[in-house]
């Protein structure tokens, strides 16, 4: 019995040793990004300084704010996604159970009669604790809360990317409603240049064939003017989905566009691996695969456990030897796996395997953020630069426009070449707003891959 309890005294102290630590960010760049050399700072622009938060309050447009705040608080997808949450956290509680003694109650009534026919009746109260030598139950504990982490991390992303979405839709949906009005300019436009070419062909300075031209330009504008109205419909619907709202397409827009600063501030890449909630997550799921590995080697050890139980028996056929009730024990076990045919070995396989493939996707999860962030930095400033050129390209176009139909009413030119400038004009003004559009929408993409927050009033509308 000395043995036993020395045995039993040493597995305590044993129980307190430390656990192996997981691969931190430092380590899987090292390990996972070797043919990677971060530069200082982002090849394809960018301020230098910390990447804000409420970047949502930098459009400086108050609706867009409360559509964010409300689609946080209604999107279906991140209601899926706290309930994964949940499921998760119930997945640490579970793991941590296993660290403290468990406790059972068995009852017997058996008459002479029935049951078995044995006549013992009793109760008998029942406790173990196994003793975590190793660290098994540790590291599944740890595993455990590595994976609520990663889901929590996803929630995240998911808020931003919900953010995003919206406001994303948001500008969308404002562009489809200028093509529409850009297109119903265009319709009044061929209406004037009908009655012009009405009014020539009746006092014959013009032929039959000019009236005919400008009416087929303008159901050409009417054409295109329902194809608008669809887009424009489908946006709002899209955007409405996102809300959590029924998809009707009477969501309200705006015509004017929010502003958006010359510049982000954004950072280095180093940052962006501590910094976006997808590869924190990922990181995490490193981590939980690494305590996930620990825990199937430390199974092949073996396992020890303290067991305790008090209990009271009595029977109506036999006379028991010991009349003493309750009878109280105590005593230790010892469980030491021999032969399970490798099945131990290839868990531990198996384990190492889930660790290895999380790493390579925390590395692609890294690899495809530095991507994100450098795209759309060099998109945006080719987007910045465009607009003025458009803008002026839309002055010139327009003032060509104005010589073809003085020359045109004054009868030293045709419908032809007023018609051929008019849809120039409507072409290069659609351009603009499909660039702003455009903008607006990089703007966004940026944001979202620097991993910056959308803004204090919708994180925490979407606790």
């Amino acid at each position: 019995m000395r043995s036993w309890s020395m045995l039993a005294l040493v597995a305590l102290s044993v129980a307190g040793c430390s656990l192996k630590t997981a691969p931190d960010t430092t380590a899987l760049q090292t390990d996972q990004l070797s043919n990677v050399v971060l530069p200082g700072g982002w090849k394809a622009g960018g301020m230098p300084g910390d990447v804000r938060s409420g970047w949502i309050g930098g459009f400086n447009d108050p609706v867009l704010a409360a559509l964010v705040n409300e689609a946080l608080l209604f999107n279906l997808d991140l209601r899926a996604s706290a309930a994964r949450i949940e499921q998760a956290a119930a997945g640490v509680k579970a793991a941590g159970a296993q660290a403290v003694p468990a406790v059972d109650f068995l009852g017997r009534k058996g008459g002479k009669l029935g049951g078995d026919g044995s006549g013992l009746n009793g109760w008998l109260i029942s406790a173990s604790w196994e003793i975590d030598v190793w660290g098994r139950v540790r590291y599944a504990r740890r595993s455990a809360e590595d994976q609520f982490a990663s889901t929590q991390a996803d929630m995240a992303a998911a808020r931003q990317s919900i953010a995003a979405l919206v406001a994303k839709g948001w500008f969308l949906a404002t562009e489809a409603s200028l093509q529409r009005q850009l297109a119903r300019q265009m319709i009044t436009s061929t209406d004037q240049s009908v009655r012009l070419a009405g009014d020539r062909f009746r006092i014959g300075a013009a032929s039959e064939s000019d009236v005919v031209q400008a009416r087929a330009d303008r159901q050409g504008f009417l054409d295109a003017e329902k194809q608008l109205d669809l887009a424009y419909v489908k946006s709002l619907r899209s955007l409405e989905m996102l809300l959590g709202r029924y998809p009707a397409a009477e969501l309200k827009t705006t015509d004017t566009w929010p502003r958006v600063d010359m510049a982000v501030e954004a950072g280095v890449p180093s940052e962006l691996l501590e910094r976006r909630p997808d590869i924190v997550a990922a990181q995490r799921r490193v981590a939980a695969a690494f305590n996930t590995t620990q825990e199937a080697q430390m199974a092949r050890l073996p396992r020890i456990s303290l067991t305790a139980g008090l209990s009271s028996v009595t029977s109506e056929l036999f006379v028991l030897k010991n009349r003493d009730n309750p009878i109280p024990g105590v005593g230790l076990s010892l469980l030491l796996p021999l032969f399970r045919g490798g099945a131990l070995q290839a868990q531990v396989d198996a384990r190492t395997a889930e660790q290895n493939l999380a790493a390579a996707m925390w590395a692609q999860t890294a690899m495809k953020a530095f991507n994100e962030v450098e795209a759309a930095l060099a998109e945006e400033a080719t987007l910045r630069q465009r607009e003025p050129i458009i803008d002026a390209q839309i002055r010139e176009a327009q003032r060509v426009l104005e010589f073809q139909n003085s020359r045109y009413r004054v009868g030293s030119g045709d419908l032809r070449a007023v018609t051929q400038q008019q849809m120039a004009v409507y072409a290069v003004r659609s351009t603009l707003l499909r660039v702003q559009a455009e903008r607006r929408v990089q703007r966004v993409n940026l944001l979202l891959a620097l991993g910056g927050g959308w803004g204090e009033s919708a994180e925490i509308a979407a606790r």
